[in-house]
């Protein structure tokens, strides 16, 4: 039944405040400043002492001239070294010859006034035990004891005791490794459910069974849910893979079929403007196939290792080729600020494919001019990615990487584009913990801003 995570809250609060409780009824008992009864012996020994000074005051007449000096002598006489006497008189007058502690007399006096139980009260150095029956002139006297204390307590043990707050505080700082290791207790396969969670948010979908063997018995139901919830997913991601293939299989086969028709047309009717069309909507028909399957496949292919990579090195060939390939059609494709030599976690195969596709997409729709930089800032690298073509209007480029999203200007009109290309890279950066958005360009086209995470050693 403890195994109930409800169960060990409850039982966990209340022995807390049982535990609490305790301390604040019991920890007061071991003050030895308190008032504490005599034991026997000790109580015999007073009951001695005072019969020994009421034997001597038999002899000194309440009526004769300061028969109270006279009690000072008998006590002068039977005190030890390091002792003081006091005897109280029934109107609660103080005899003693060491008026140093009459108000130590006094307060104990108040709290103990009972001669069948005498009690012993530790002020700072010194205790005092008492009262002790004398009896003189047919009147009951009381005699007190002082001496040094034999069990004294640290100045700072007192200080705590004398303030109830500090005790409080030092309680609860004594109590917290053991409240602190209770919660962790608690709220260790919470978080490890949060680890498992987050690597299902980056694509990772194998099960956790150890999700299912710790915590309180809510938490191990949890987890095989969480687990049950993980086959269904992979199921459901290989019948979905399985579609995708079964899809692209139908549609190739009669797409083969058509161009291959179309080959046919052309060679027994020669070039016409109808073949044409029919050749450009079979080739566009086949790039779209090609790129939704190339989408597919990086949404749901977790067998590709991200590797550390130098970011100079990683992108060395796409600059390079983008550089030969502006030469071919007249543009100008310029490098504002090179990469540096930073290091990146990545999948080098798919991000280097998303940075050429972005590029290509600028020399697709620039006029004249590329511009790409690399600036690293508080461990971010920024990829910028200007040209001067048409751009997109405002309200869109927050949907331009939405899969089959085509722009209402002539970016994707004039193309013909499927409106995946976007998608793709938008897909292979954040699998990267990146981020890729669209803004307006300095140059009146479209940026292309690409922000991943450095490598931190």
């Amino acid at each position: 039944m403890f195994d109930r995570l409800t169960i060990r809250i409850f039982t966990l609060f209340l022995l807390t405040i049982a535990f609490f409780l305790m301390l604040v009824m019991l920890l007061p008992n071991f003050d030895s400043r308190n008032l504490t009864y005599l034991a026997n012996k000790e109580k015999q020994s007073g009951n001695i002492l005072a019969k020994q000074i009421e034997q001597e005051l038999i002899n000194v007449p309440k009526t004769s001239f300061r028969w109270w000096m006279r009690f000072i002598v008998v006590m002068d006489n039977y005190q030890k070294q390091e002792q003081s006497l006091f005897i109280v008189t029934p109107n609660k007058q103080i005899i003693t010859a060491n008026s140093n502690y009459i108000d130590i007399v006094k307060n104990f006096n108040e709290i103990s006034q009972n001669i069948d139980d005498p009690a012993k009260k530790i002020y700072d150095s010194h205790e005092i035990i008492g009262p002790f029956l004398i009896n003189y002139s047919n009147e009951k006297y009381q005699l007190y004891i002082l001496q040094s204390a034999s069990d004294i307590q640290s100045q700072f043990v007192n200080f705590i005791f004398d303030h109830p707050f500090l005790l409080l505080s030092l309680t609860m700082l004594v109590s917290s490794p053991f409240l602190l290791w209770l919660s962790w207790s608690i709220a260790k396969p919470a978080w490890r459910l949060k680890q498992a969670a987050d690597q299902v948010a980056k694509g990772n979908l194998q099960e956790w069974p150890e999700l299912e063997k710790i915590g309180p018995s809510e938490y191990k139901a949890t987890g095989a849910s969480f687990n049950h919830m993980l086959r269904e997913l992979k199921r459901m991601q290989e019948l979905q893979q399985q579609l995708f293939s079964d899809i692209s299989h139908e549609l190739r086969t009669p797409l083969t079929r058509l161009q291959l028709a179309t080959s046919l047309l052309r060679r027994k009717q020669g070039e016409s403007k109808e073949v044409e069309r029919i050749n450009n909507e079979a080739l566009k028909l086949d790039a779209m196939i090609s790129d939704l399957l190339s989408l597919a496949r990086q949404q749901y292919d977790n067998n590709e290792i991200r590797e550390l990579k130098q970011i100079d090195v990683l992108f060395k060939s796409v600059l390079d080729n983008a550089v030969f390939e502006a030469e071919q059609i007249g543009k100008r494709f310029s490098i504002g600020s090179n990469p540096s030599n930073k290091m990146i976690l990545c999948h080098p195969i798919a991000l280097c494919s998303a940075l050429e596709n972005v590029i290509r997409n600028a020399f697709r729709y620039s006029r004249n001019q590329i511009v790409i930089n690399f600036v690293v800032h508080q461990q971010h690298l920024t990829i910028t990615i200007d040209d001067d073509g048409p751009g997109v209007r405002d309200e869109e480029l927050e949907q331009i990487f939405r899969p089959f999203y085509r722009t209402s200007q002539a970016r994707d009109r004039q193309s013909g584009g499927a409106g995946l290309g976007l998608a793709i890279v938008f897909n292979s950066i954040t699998r990267d913990n990146g981020m890729v958005k669209a803004e307006k360009s300095h140059l009146g086209g479209l940026r292309i801003v690409i922000v991943l995470p450095i490598y931190k050693n």
